[in-house]
């Protein structure tokens, strides 16, 4: 799929990762996973750990809810360049939603582990990124 640069010049698009530095990004980018998944393929299961951080390549997802009555609802969709799982990066709680895709496509993962061991060695790293969340956390608060 990708060489480390070419994932560097995906996670510049990414917003969690914007007031990194070139080098953060290269360090990051050296632990990103690639996968490919087939059409109607569930990326993460809802009530599952999380595992880590999904950006989408190419390609299309959906998230969606299950309720305790059974019936499911589409919470939100993924295409290129769009991300999910971010607090999966802090904690290792249950997921929300399944991401299902809805065509063939191609994601990166981000595992947790080695995320909070890049954390431990880059402080720089990790006061950006923490800054980001908690910028999307107080978003998502305010608009519900």
């Amino acid at each position: 799929m990708a060489d480390e640069d070419k994932i560097v010049e995906i996670l510049t698009d990414v917003p969690l990762f914007h007031g990194l530095r070139r080098r953060q990004l290269h360090s990051l980018a050296r632990i990103f996973i690639e996968r490919t998944c087939a059409s109607g393929e569930v990326m993460v299961p809802q009530g599952r750990d999380g595992y880590g951080f999904f950006v989408i390549v190419s390609g299309a997802a959906e998230a969606i809810l299950e309720r305790s009555d059974g019936s499911t609802e589409v919470v939100n969709t993924f295409g290129p360049t769009d991300f999910f799982g971010e607090l999966a990066l802090l904690d290792n709680g249950p997921r929300t939603a399944s991401v299902v895709t809805t065509e063939r496509t191609e994601c990166l993962i981000l595992p947790r582990e080695s995320f909070l061991g890049t954390m431990r060695r880059d402080g720089d790293m990790a006061v950006e990124i923490a800054i980001e969340l908690a910028r999307r956390f107080r978003t998502a608060l305010e608009t519900r």
